[in-house]
């Protein structure tokens, strides 16, 4: 399953900036900040505020997977209950 680089301009903490990322992820985004009822830049701008280190698009796929693997053993509910941090 191939799924190609896309890269799309968003506003983080009122500075545009470019990031690229595979489509699974920019699809996991999504649902993630629908999820929390928040938009894509609300939630990216959380993951750049909580990153140690790496780059922009590096912390959002490391983000997308710990969300997916939390959520793959709790229900939904309880992450959302959690917030940005699902540990």
């Amino acid at each position: 399953m191939k799924s190609p680089v896309v890269k799309r301009s968003i506003v983080v903490a009122g500075h545009k900036t470019s990031v690229s990322l595979e489509e699974a992820f920019w699809n996991g985004m999504k649902e993630i900040s629908s999820l929390r009822d928040m938009t894509l830049s609300e939630l990216v701008g959380e993951i750049d505020g909580n990153r140690q280190q790496g780059n922009l698009s590096s912390a959002i796929r490391l983000f997308v997977l710990d969300y997916f693997r939390t959520r793959a053993v709790k229900p939904v509910a309880e992450i959302k209950s959690e917030g940005l941090t699902a540990h």
